[in-house]
Order: C-alpha cells, then sequence, then structure tokens
C-alpha cells in the first residue's frame, strides 16, 4: 500500500527518481549518445514515441519498424521538425508475421549497422479473437513471438556490437504486472485460444499470457547471455499505467473516461524503460 501511494504522489526512489520523471529528466546525465544505434518497436505512438523522441534528442541513430509506414513516416517527420539533425530509418515490420519479422531483420542486417538497443515496446490488447497468418492467436503472435524471433535475430548483431565497441547493449522487453494475472496451463490455453473463436475467448486472459511469455523469455536470456558472457543484458519491465493507444481496439467513452482519470495520477512517461536502459550496471 505504502509503494502504490509513493508511486501516485510521484515520491523519488533509490534511483532518484519517481512515477513524475520524464525521459529528459532520465537521460539527463548522458546527454550525447551519438555513438548508439537503437531499434524500438511500436514507436509510433505512446510510450515508444517519446522513447524515439528523447533518444533522437540525445543523438542516437534510430530505426524505427512499423506496419503503418505512414504513422512511422509522421513520427519521424515530428522528430526531425524538433531535432533536425537526427538519423531516423523507417522500416516495415508487422509483428504478428514471422515472415516480416525475418524480412525486416534480413533488411536490417543489409545496412551493415551497428545495435546498441533493442526495445521491444509494441503491444496489442483486443477483445476480439483473431489468429495471425502462421495460425497463432493474434495478441500472442504480436506481444511475444513476433518479440521473440526479433530479437533472436539480432542478437548476434548486438553480442558482435558490444565487443567491438566496449558498450554494454540492452534488450529491454515492455510486459505489464498484468501477466501475474495468467493462472493455469499456459501451454494448454494458448492451444485453445488458437483454435477457439467462440464467446469464451478473454482477452485480458489472452494479454495476460503474452506478458507472462515476455516476462520468462527475458529470464531465460538473461541466463543464456550471462552463461556466454556476452556484455549485453536484458531487461524486463512494467511501464505503469501509461494512457496510449494500447486500447485502441476498444476506445469509447468508459475507455476515454478512465483514461482521463488516470491521468490525474500518472505521466505519460517512459520512466522505468529509462532507468532500465542507463541506470542499471
Amino acid at each position: 500500500m505504502l509503494e502504490t501511494v509513493k508511486y501516485l504522489i510521484g515520491a523519488a526512489g533509490p534511483s532518484g527518481f519517481g512515477s513524475k520523471s520524464t525521459a529528459e529528466q532520465v537521460t539527463s546525465h548522458c546527454p550525447e549518445l551519438h555513438y548508439i544505434t537503437a531499434i524500438i518497436t511500436g514507436a509510433t505512438s505512446g510510450i515508444g514515441a517519446e522513447t524515439a523522441r528523447v533518444l533522437a534528442k540525445r543523438g542516437a541513430r534510430l530505426v524505427l519498424p512499423a506496419r503503418n509506414m505512414k504513422a512511422a513516416e509522421d513520427t519521424k517527420a515530428r522528430i526531425l521538425s524538433e531535432f533536425p539533425e537526427s538519423e531516423i530509418i523507417v522500416m516495415a515490420l508487422d509483428l504478428s508475421s514471422l515472415h516480416s519479422v525475418r524480412r525486416f531483420a534480413a533488411q536490417f542486417q543489409s545496412l551493415n549497422l551497428p545495435l546498441n538497443l533493442l526495445i521491444n515496446n509494441a503491444g496489442k490488447f483486443s477483445l476480439r479473437h483473431a489468429i495471425s497468418e502462421d495460425g497463432i492467436e493474434m495478441t500472442f503472435a504480436t506481444n511475444y513471438l513476433g518479440h521473440f524471433l526479433l530479437t533472436k535475430l539480432l542478437l548476434k548483431n548486438m553480442i558482435e556490437t558490444a565487443e567491438k565497441s566496449g558498450v554494454q547493449g540492452r534488450i529491454v522487453n515492455v510486459s505489464s504486472s498484468i501477466h501475474s494475472w495468467f493462472s493455469g496451463d499456459p501451454i494448454s490455453y494458448l492451444s485453445f485460444i488458437n483454435k477457439n473463436k467462440s464467446d469464451s475467448y478473454d482477452g485480458t486472459r489472452a494479454y495476460a499470457l503474452s506478458k507472462l511469455a515476455n516476462v520468462l523469455h527475458t529470464k531465460e536470456l538473461a541466463q543464456r547471455l550471462q552463461e556466454m558472457k556476452a556484455n549485453v543484458t536484458v531487461n524486463c519491465v512494467h511501464p505503469g499505467i501509461v494512457r496510449t493507444r494500447l486500447t485502441r481496439d476498444r476506445e469509447g467513452l468508459v475507455t476515454g473516461s478512465c483514461n482521463n482519470l488516470l491521468r490525474c495520477y500518472t505521466s505519460k512517461t517512459c520512466k522505468y524503460q529509462w532507468k532500465i536502459l542507463f541506470r542499471l550496471q
């Protein structure tokens, strides 16, 4: 209860930052990131957009993969209007499609760029049941499977970049505390929602399962990176209560009212993500 009160009032924690801290404040100690190349999924709105904006302000080269290329180009234009010297590359990526993920990874590798940061931020939450082109329930395919494959395909590049540059690589998987809401056998439930299209589909439980998978992936990958003695870390973060377009499939009066209420108590920053990127050693 005490921690919840501290969060709501924005009290600073051990890091010196609280729920009202902004990304610019958290990164103020590292004003020059011109040597950094970052891939940020879900950068066209919400947490991802602010992450991209502040990384650009600090000088990092950005790669913005997106399903909606117009939205990505608009994001690029907004950042360039504020920071004209930014280097921003927009590329096509549909995380729900394994073919699209493989194509993006191959195209990125063909650019012969280093890779220091991989921020797996994109997310989907929907009450409507849908199946991806690969036969996987859409929320699980987008939130977990696509990011899992993306990380796997880019990991060698990240390890090599860290070895050559001496700069620790960072992988951030944006999850949610909702992962703890899932109970039962995840494999059996995934098999069920991959096939079932009836009214029994529970979008919240499907979302919780995808976020649990993010957490388990992070823990396993962290252990393997340590065993490899790779100079790359991976962390999983809960971003707090942030108003984004995650619930775009259920926008309406009730959702809008809840979002407006939450704005009274929370900030639209990506503070937890930035602490992981720039504060953990």
